[in-house]
């Protein structure tokens, strides 16, 4: 049964749905039917209005909803292998325009989390927040020493409000997933709840500081860009410091151009950068909107905000590498076979069907010039076409297509003529030269072999007790089916014909030897050849005993 508490939320979402003709998505929920039913046959609502694109309706309604429904829609736009294309492209423009609260409460979160007086810890704290968005806020302050950061503060309460809101996206997901076939392709639940697991992440300033360090330690060897320090003893839950950036927005191009910055340069770099966090280190940051990053007066890039970051194993590396280079050779023969080595399609898929399905859809694609083809639509239509042959995408790929259209739009709104393929091609073909080539087995092997070095002296003891166990009938295997017990008595009624045959074999062989001897045998040797027969005679007998049967 809804819950009091909840009713009046869901009747407040019914409302804005209908206010924004969002009839497709009210009409999948049953308990809202009623209500937008009622609302429709209000007489001020009877005339004809027109209606921007579902997409645009849909952010609009989610911007009124307020903060954690527009987190759960940036977050969605993430996952355009669940969602149709003109929904994702929408929701991605969601940016958190959240009233920050007041700088009295921030010192009062800073101050419980760390048990002391905030000028204890702070020269000077500007109450007026820098930022604010819809789990957080940051300001501005002083350390004793004359340092200057950026605290991060969450929002008081506001686990109680994400619990809240989470569990009405959840009941919405369940009744959508009941009363649509539609939502159910959509995997409502599986959507909230991975949702709440960003959010958890989110909620925890630790993990943020955490992701940021790492990210500092991996761009320790580069000047292209800059990752805040963190200021672990001052971290908390709910309150993390960290230094801070002043450098010019990103999205300032005329502030930019004046500081003198080449800006051709600073779209390569950026390229430059997101190839080497995502094939070089495994670890990127997926968030790059236009808001998150800075650039200084020599052009070094200044990032923030670390909350959402992607990582590649080395199979996914393997895989995005194979298939960029591929597609840019227009190799699709290559393109599907590169997805059946990574398995991401299932074994028995046909090649050539899988081969044909995306020629037809990445063709039209180089029918423009190579430096305005898109790598992050590239990714997509391949997403999409692969999943019509049962391929899962998995989430660290759909981040990494994300935040390549987030690097591509920054990349040409900073530079038109940036040309990606030629910034990405040298570094691909450098990287799978290094990782799929004789270089890269050679370094697994200097890698591998202290380990096998290692364990090697162990081996003889190992084969040892394995063999002895054996011997003392403690290995053996447990047989409960007819059909594996029928198997059994097959492979022991063979190993016993085989042990016949060469036996047999053997001892014909052995005949033939000895009665050759004859020839050259001494005087008084005669009883060689009758050894010779005697053995001939044993292994017919033998070889007679490992002939099949007909009924067996």
């Amino acid at each position: 049964m809804t819950q009091l508490s909840q009713l009046g939320r869901l009747l407040r979402i019914a409302r804005i749905f209908v206010k924004y003709d969002l009839d497709e998505f009210a009409s999948a929920i049953h308990l809202f039917r009623p209500h937008r039913l009622l609302l429709r046959a209000l007489c001020w609502r009877w005339g004809r209005r027109t209606r921007a694109e579902r997409g645009v309706r849909l952010r609009e309604a989610l911007e009124e909803l307020g903060a954690i429904f527009v987190k759960f829609g940036q977050i969605l736009s993430t996952r355009p292998d669940l969602l149709p294309q003109d929904i994702a492209q929408e929701l991605a423009k969601l940016q958190d325009r959240v009233p920050p609260f007041p700088g009295d409460q921030a010192v009062d979160v800073i101050e419980k989390a760390y048990g002391g007086k905030l000028n204890d810890y702070f020269r000077e704290f500007d109450r007026q927040p820098a930022a604010s968005a819809s789990v957080a806020q940051v300001h501005f302050a002083r350390l004793p020493d004359g340092t200057e950061v950026a605290v991060k503060v969450l929002r008081p309460g506001v686990e109680r409000v994400v619990e809240r809101d989470l569990a009405v996206l959840y009941m919405l997901g369940r009744l959508a997933s009941r009363y649509s076939a539609d939502a159910r392709r959509l995997r409502p639940i599986e959507v909230v709840h991975e949702f709440s697991k960003h959010l958890e992440e989110e909620l925890d300033l630790r993990r943020e500081a955490a992701n940021a360090s790492q990210l500092r330690a991996n761009c320790a060897d580069t000047d292209m860009m800059h990752v805040p320090e963190v200021y672990w003893d001052l971290t908390r839950r709910d309150v993390m410091v960290m230094e801070r950036i002043t450098g010019i927005p990103i999205s300032d191009i005329t502030a930019l151009k004046e500081a003198g910055i080449d800006m051709r340069r600073l779209a390569h770099n950026g390229v430059k950068i997101f190839f080497t966090q995502a094939f070089r280190d495994g670890f990127f940051h997926a968030d790059m909107h236009p808001g998150n990053i800075f650039v200084t007066p020599s052009g070094q890039y200044q990032a923030v905000d670390f909350g959402i970051m992607g990582s590649l194993g080395e199979r996914d590396k393997r895989y995005l590498a194979e298939n960029f280079l591929a597609f840019f050779n227009r190799d699709y023969r290559a393109v599907s076979e590169a997805h059946l080595r990574a398995g991401w399609v299932p074994a028995g898929t046909r090649v050539d069907e899988f081969e044909a399905a995306i020629r037809a859809v990445c063709e039209p694609i180089f029918a423009k010039p190579i430096k305005d083809i898109s790598f992050g639509r590239l990714l997509l239509h391949l997403f999409q076409t692969a999943r019509r042959f049962n391929m899962e995408v998995q989430p660290q790929l759909v981040l990494l297509q994300k935040t390549l259209f987030n690097i591509e739009g920054l990349g040409r709104r900073l530079y038109p003529e940036l040309d990606l393929w030629e910034t990405a091609k040298p570094f691909l073909e450098d990287w799978t030269r290094d990782h799929l080539g004789p270089h890269a087995f050679v370094r697994s092997l200097r890698k591998e072999l202290p380990r096998w070095w290692e364990v090697a002296p162990q081996v003889p003891s190992i084969a040892y007790e394995v063999l002895q166990r054996m011997r003392n009938g403690d290995l053996e295997m447990s047989w409960k089916s007819q059909e594996l017990q029928h198997l059994r008595t097959q492979i022991r009624t063979n190993h016993r014909r085989l042990f016949f045959a060469i036996i047999g074999s053997g001892l014909i062989f052995s005949s033939a030897v000895t009665l050759g001897v004859k020839t050259y045998a001494l005087p008084g040797l005669a009883v060689i050849p009758v050894l010779g027969w005697l053995l001939a005679g044993i292994g017919i007998i033998f070889v007679y005993c490992a002939w099949p049967r007909r009924n067996s």
